[in-house]
C-alpha cells in the first residue's frame, strides 16, 4: 500500500444534489450482514461510494449489489488479511475517506470453559485485525490531512459483561485504542469516532451459539446503529451510544463503582 493516495472530504449536500463534486469513499468491514450491511446501505443512500469487506461472500455480494458497492471478500483474521484489504481498497478506489471497522465475533459462556482457539479468534477478529487495518489505512489519511475512522465497539467493552469476558476485553481494547488514537491525531485533520451499541438484533448471537437471554436492554435494529454512525460522521462526534441511555452505566461505574457493581450483580 502506498501512502501517496489522496483523500478528499465528503462533498457538500448541494454537490450531492446536483451531481457535482467527487463522491466520498467509505471502506466498511463486517458488511456481509448486521451493522456493517446496514451501515453500507445508509451511506449508499447518502451518495457515498462503498468498498465492502466480509467473510461471507454470498451475503457480501448481496450487500454490494444493494449499494452499488465493490465487494472485497477478505478474512481479516488471516495474518495478511488487513494488509490485503487495504491494498485492494486503494487499488480499487485510489483513496479511503472513511473507514468503518465493524467486523466482529462473539463467544458466551464461563471463561474457564472457553476453548483456547475461540479465545484467540475473538481477540484476533475484534481487536488485532481492527488495529492492523487502521494501521494500514491511516498513513494515507495523515498524508492527505483528512479522513475519518469509525470503530464499532460494544457496551460490553465499557462495563464488562459476565460470561462474555474475552469479548468484553476485546471491545474494551477498541475503546482504549479509539481514545488514544484520537489524542495522537489531534491537529492532523483525522477524526476518530467510537460507536458503542448495546445488543443488536442481528445474527451475531446465533453465530456465537448462545442466544441473547436478557430482558434489558432490548436488542436494537441494526439500522438504528447505522443511522447513529451516519450522524456521527456528519457531525464529527467522538463517542456515540446506541441507544443513548447506555452511556449511563459507564458514568455510574466511574462515579460510584461500588453502587455500579451492586446494580450489576442484581440486574446482570
Amino acid at each position: 500500500m502506498t501512502q501517496s493516495a489522496s483523500l478528499s472530504t465528503a462533498p457538500s449536500p448541494s454537490a450531492r444534489r446536483t451531481g457535482t463534486g467527487d463522491r466520498p469513499i467509505a471502506l466498511v468491514t463486517g458488511a456481509s450482514s448486521g451493522i456493517g450491511a446496514a451501515t453500507a446501505r445508509r451511506f449508499a443512500a447518502g451518495g457515498w461510494r462503498l468498498l465492502l469487506s466480509g467473510r461471507d461472500r454470498p451475503r457480501l455480494e448481496r450487500t454490494a449489489a444493494d449499494t452499488s458497492g465493490t465487494a472485497l471478500p477478505v478474512d481479516l483474521a488471516a495474518p495478511d488479511g488487513p494488509h490485503r484489504l487495504a491494498e485492494s481498497a486503494l487499488a480499487s478506489a485510489g483513496r479511503i475517506d472513511l473507514l468503518v471497522a465493524g467486523a466482529g465475533i462473539g463467544w458466551a459462556g464461563p471463561f474457564t470453559e472457553m476453548p483456547g482457539a475461540a479465545l484467540d479468534e475473538v481477540l484476533t477478529v475484534n481487536l488485532t485485525a481492527t488495529l492492523r487495518l487502521v494501521h494500514e489505512v491511516l498513513p494515507a489519511m495523515v498524508a492527505a490531512g483528512r479522513g475519518h475512522v469509525v470503530l464499532v465497539g460494544s457496551v460490553a467493552g465499557v462495563v464488562g459483561v459476565r460470561e462474555e469476558a474475552v469479548y468484553s476485553a476485546s471491545k474494551a481494547g477498541v475503546a482504549a485504542f479509539a481514545e488514544a488514537l484520537r489524542q495522537e491525531l489531534r491537529g492532523t485533520g483525522i477524526r476518530v469516532t467510537h460507536v458503542v451499541p448495546g445488543p443488536v438484533d442481528t445474527a451475531f448471537f446465533e453465530r456465537r451459539g448462545t442466544p441473547y437471554q436478557r430482558s434489558r436492554p432490548r436488542p436494537t435494529p441494526p439500522e438504528r446503529v447505522a443511522d447513529a454512525v451516519w450522524r456521527a460522521v456528519a457531525r464529527g462526534r467522538h463517542d456515540v451510544h446506541v441507544p443513548a441511555w447506555l452511556a449511563l452505566p459507564a458514568r455510574v461505574r466511574g462515579i460510584a463503582p461500588g453502587l455500579y457493581r451492586r446494580l450489576l450483580h442484581r440486574f446482570g
